[in-house]
């Protein structure tokens, strides 16, 4: 379809009036013939309070608007003015009070879109030669031979083998011993949110493996206490948003009024968390040398940039950033997750530093090595740079890592992740200094690491540590086959020793650990069926309020590899995982889709060299890739009671999975919200034990809630049958421990201050 579209009000007495008479000319003046039959008008209100649905409708009728070619529509003034600014590149602001119909000041322009949706022109509506060269240009654009369309690979447009599994996990679903009668549906259109994320070139049509394709993530927190969870979408190429949450599964778009504004950087990862122990959630960003961002909340969702008086805006190839309390004075201290250098310093479009062309062997590279940073929170917002100092210096190749006091001395750990190598393991030394003991406690780790998360995944009261691997899976050169991504990689297929630059033993694959006791862990992913395929970063939350927690894994790759797909692991009373992404209704996506168009070339022009364009091929070729995931957050986003999961898609809209669950069964929950006052106010780093019908429950609150993130969100104790928790068990971080009795009322939020 091709279509004209222009912004106008119905009560305006002037430049509208002159502006839809011009389109009532164009309409008139519109071929007939078939080939025409896909060209539309659509003309946007910018006064949506007066323009009502039937408001348009007579507008429409007055200027004898042909229905079946010419629209009227509306919007909120929000949506109204990102459609205007960022989908017609024509400005927009507020208007003056002394023209009440024009809320908003808006283009005089008319903009012609194509088939393809890019925009070709603008065109002054309001001058004979403006409206002539519009009809020039739209004569162009409607005999274009439209592009042809080329996959990479080609089965990304094949969903017969995405059928077959889905027949294959269906038919075994009688098997499943976790309860698994409920359903996710994507609600990203009524949802209202418009968020879409960009890719650099280098992870599109000028791709190399430079580490842009690891993507972004999402942050999770109540920003402005109105007691539901609002979102925080990260972007590559372009400001990450923020939307608030307006009850019902609504959210509205609050980046313009929040302060967030992080200009032209690279994004990568997003932390919520209160750093200044006020009860509301500060904000924390990182980039690709664009500089860190750190910004405190004034308590209703209003942030102010305070990065260079608080010391953080270290500029360099930062990923996740963890924050948690390692000497436990009350304050949260940052982990800076740096990666290691991937790029030159040449500049693509947008301002993106290109990446080298042998970034996954920066391993054997010193010179590119990157040290992560820990930074002591003094008070008043000030942080300061002790990594030197408390002796943690390490040069793993890290996206990502989490806390964990895997001896059980009261001082958080440190678990961090190596994607290009063996994980590493630091023990805190009573808040002074930490010590490696990688080997003694975890002898064996995977190569590839991206994604962490501890939680009990066996109920028996052992926090366990759950580590995704996505490097290993990108060993083989042939690819993994469907049938066999459950399984661990041979070694034979893993990438020679020389090249993994490590004599370490290694798990060929997603770890789970099993907590044993004390400072000692037992690796049992195989038995208990948590391998998957190209995993990026695990969320985890009880899906059934079973009283077991159970994973989601966001997966794949993208272009120009073959659709991966995410999974959903079912916990089966902690014996074992059971693949359930089918059952559920995670996968396939919303209507079947497997790919998108990724990037286009003009074969005829400036793309003719381009290594995918054809020897003496001419127009334009619609590149498509497969969709991916990267990070994703569970949390109850509409308040039923169960939960729902939202996605950060890479080079694309999020899913907002939302879960029927609570409509299928009667279900039973608690939800727990720490509040420190010796510790942390946030309460990271405490534990948490919930009893209930003889069964106990343990979580730790760390505020991970997937791939390069950190929330701000009660915990979710799914209470099973019980309606009623029989005592709830706090450690919080100060060593203080706390208990309050029962029967404490499920289906609720809790609050717990530290006494």
């Amino acid at each position: 379809m091709v279509w004209i579209a222009d912004f106008i009000s119905a009560r305006c007495p002037s430049e509208c009036v002159q502006m839809t008479s011009a389109l009532v000319e164009l309409q008139a003046r519109l071929p007939k013939d078939r080939g025409w039959s896909g060209v539309r008008l659509v003309s946007f209100s910018v006064d949506p309070v007066n323009d009502r649905p039937p408001v348009l409708a007579e507008y429409a009728k007055r200027n004898s608007a042909d229905p079946a070619r010419w629209r009227f529509l509306t919007g909120s003034l929000e949506a109204i003015r990102r459609l205007s600014t960022e989908g017609m590149k024509r400005k927009a602001g507020e208007a003056g009070t002394g023209d009440p119909g024009m809320p908003i000041l808006h283009s005089r322009q008319f903009v012609l879109v194509d088939r393809e949706g890019r925009i070709r022109g603008h065109y002054e509506g309001l001058t004979e030669p403006g409206r002539a060269e519009l009809m020039d240009d739209l004569t162009r654009v409607v005999n274009e031979k439209p592009a042809a369309i080329l996959a990479v690979p080609p089965t990304i447009l094949d969903g017969h083998y995405l059928e077959v599994r889905r027949q294959t996990q269906l038919s075994g679903a009688s098997r499943v011993k976790a309860f698994h009668e409920f359903r996710f549906t994507d609600r990203i259109a009524e949802s209202g949110i418009t968020f879409r994320h960009h890719i650099v070139d280098d992870a599109g049509r000028d791709y190399k493996p430079s580490h842009y394709d690891h993507g972004n993530s999402l942050a999770v927190a109540d920003v402005d206490g109105d007691g539901r969870l609002d979102l925080f979408f990260v972007d590559q190429l372009g400001p990450g948003e923020l939307w608030k949450n307006a009850g019902g599964g609504i959210f509205e778009n609050a980046t313009r009024a929040s302060g967030i504004a992080q200009g032209e950087r690279i994004g990568v990862g997003a932390s919520f968390v209160d750093i200044d122990n006020d009860g509301d959630p500060d904000l924390f960003t990182t980039s690709v040398r664009g500089g860190n961002q750190l910004y405190v909340n004034d308590g209703r969702g209003s942030f102010k940039d305070i990065t260079r008086e608080a010391g953080v805006g270290y500029s360099g190839h930062s990923a996740a950033a963890v924050f948690f309390d390692f000497d436990r004075d009350g304050l949260l201290d940052l982990w800076l997750c740096n990666t290691g250098s991937y790029t030159t310093e040449a500049k693509g479009r947008g301002g993106y530093y290109v990446g080298v062309n042998d970034a996954f062997a920066g391993q054997l590279k010193p010179e590119r090595y990157e040290s992560k940073i820990l930074y002591r929170n003094m008070g008043g917002n000030v942080f300061r740079d002790v990594t030197e100092a408390v002796g943690i210096l390490d040069y793993s190749w890290t996206g990502d890592s989490t806390q964990l006091d895997a001896n059980e001395d009261g001082f958080p750990d440190l678990y961090v992740l190596n994607m290009q190598g063996p994980d590493e393991y630091y023990e805190n030394v009573e808040g002074k200094s930490f010590i490696k003991k990688s080997r003694d406690l975890f002898p064996k780790t995977p190569w590839g690491s991206m994604g962490v998360k501890v939680f009990d995944f066996n109920g028996d009261g052992g926090l366990d540590v759950y580590v995704t691997d996505m490097h290993t899976d990108m060993a083989p050169p042939k690819g993994i086959l469907p049938e066999d991504e459950k399984k661990k990689l041979p070694e034979e297929l893993m990438f020679p020793r020389s090249f993994l630059n490590t004599d370490a033993e290694l798990v060929f694959g997603n770890a789970l650990y099993r907590k044993e006791g004390p400072g000692r862990f037992k690796e049992v992913s195989e038995e208990a069926g948590a391998e998957t395929y190209w995993p990026w970063g695990p969320s985890v939350g009880d899906l059934n309020a079973d009283g077991y927690e159970d994973l989601f894994v966001g997966a794949g790759m993208g272009y120009p590899f073959r659709y991966g797909i995410n999974s959903l692991l079912l916990n089966e009373g902690g014996a074992k995982f059971a693949d359930s992404e089918f059952i559920v209704g995670v996968e396939p996506r919303r209507g079947g889709h497997m790919a998108k168009p990724w990037f286009e070339l003009d074969c005829s022009g400036a793309d003719r060299k381009h290594p995918l364009s054809p020897p003496g091929e001419q127009g334009r070729i619609a590149v498509w890739g497969a969709l991916s995931t990267r990070a994703a957050a569970i949390f109850d986003l509409d308040d039923d009671g169960d939960l729902d999961i939202v996605t950060s898609e890479f080079n694309d809209s999020p899913q907002i999975l939302v879960s029927d669950l609570s409509a299928k069964k009667s279900i039973h929950f608690l939800k727990v919200r720490l509040i420190g006052s010796r510790s942390n106010r946030g309460g990271i780093g405490a534990t948490v034990v919930v009893r209930a019908a003889g069964k106990s429950a343990i979580q730790a609150s760390d505020g991970k809630s997937g791939y390069l993130s950190q929330s701000c969100m009660p915990l979710y104790f799914g209470l099973g049958d019980a309606d009623h928790a029989d005592s709830l068990e706090v450690k919080w971080p100060s060593g203080i421990r706390q208990t309050v009795g029962g029967p404490i009322q499920g289906n609720r939020q809790i609050d717990i201050r530290e006494e």
